[in-house]
């Protein structure tokens, strides 16, 4: 990674935090992303915000600029195997997207039995629970092993600053959230994105750990990705080469994605409920760190920053000015 440290604690002053566009449409706010939608196109602006345990905690330097290029780079590299609503990137921040109606449900795929959240797969094995999401778990396991398959495990998606909630098949088709089948179309489409970039991840010596999808429909019923696809957000990826050796030793494996930021907020006790703890700078420029490099890692390219003022540039870069 080419860029230097002092530029990033310089950047966390100048992160995007919130943003305002009128221009661009009706405005939609997302956790982290801020969507402006007119005429059956959607303009996200993905800001440089970060949430954990379904809350926003603050910002992170150039975060905004780093999921918005991962997401092209596998929107692009996937679109053999799954349609996505990408048109174009016109702005290192910014991608314009067909509209679509988001399904109400996210598409989680796990590969191990790990996490930290209270809804983590983990979570429910230490507590003694071995259903999960309609999925029996065999006795045994330890944390951080490779599950005996890949599971989906869906969840509610929750309005913008509510919690997700563990659901699965049999409670989303009975409750007519979606039907039978569109939700087995819907599997069956997250379960080869999985398995892509599972192997993937593996070229790269990484190993895609879990993941979550969005889906929407477009306007003539074909079903796409939204959102993003496998960024350091919505994955969790370990270093391939130190996994076995973490595992004997009963530590957490190598990782390149924001449980950095998960883990810290839970030694100062915050697990979501309530006001979080400010970002310390040194947090918030290594975690950047961890974003570059998860970029640079998985994509096999150099992450470029654009260090121009963000709202100027965008405003720019749209022909806003």
């Amino acid at each position: 990674m080419a860029i230097d440290e002092s530029l990033l604690f310089e950047l966390c002053r100048h992160t995007i935090d919130d943003t305002d566009f009128p221009e661009l449409g009706r405005k939609h706010p997302g956790k982290v992303r801020d969507s402006y939608v007119a005429d059956g196109q959607r303009t996200i602006v993905v800001t440089d915000r970060v949430s954990c345990f379904d809350r926003v905690v603050g910002t992170i330097p150039l975060k905004g600029q780093i999921l918005n290029q991962m997401a092209a780079f596998w929107f692009h590299k996937l679109a053999d195997i799954a349609p996505n609503h990408l048109i174009d990137v016109p702005d290192p921040s910014v991608s314009v997207v067909r509209e679509c109606e988001t399904l109400p449900v996210e598409f989680v795929y796990r590969g191990y039995l790990t996490g930290s959240t209270k809804t983590s797969i983990w979570t429910a094995y230490e507590q003694g629970l071995r259903m999960y999401c309609g999925h029996v778990l065999p006795e045994g396991l330890v944390r951080h092993e490779k599950l005996p398959k890949p599971l989906l495990t869906p969840t509610t998606k929750a309005e913008y600053g509510g919690h997700d909630e563990l659901t699965s098949r049999e409670e989303i088709i009975s409750s007519g959230t979606l039907s039978e089948e569109l939700y087995d179309r819907a599997a069956a489409l997250c379960g080869a994105l999985f398995e892509a970039g599972t192997h993937f991840a593996k070229e790269r010596g990484l190993i895609l750990v879990d993941t979550k999808y969005e889906l929407g429909l477009a306007p003539d019923g074909e079903l796409v990705v939204i959102d993003e696809i496998h960024t350091p957000d919505s994955s969790r990826y370990w270093y391939a080469d130190t996994y076995a050796s973490a595992i004997s030793a009963g530590e957490s494996p190598k990782a390149i994605d924001k449980e950095y930021v998960r883990l810290w907020l839970g030694e100062q006790g915050y697990k979501g409920e309530g006001a979080s703890p400010a970002l310390p700078d040194e947090v918030r420029v290594e975690a950047a760190k961890r974003y570059i490099a998860a970029y640079e890692q998985v994509s096999g390219l150099a992450f470029e920053p654009n260090i121009e003022e963000p709202m100027a540039r965008i405003r720019r870069n749209l022909g806003l000015d």
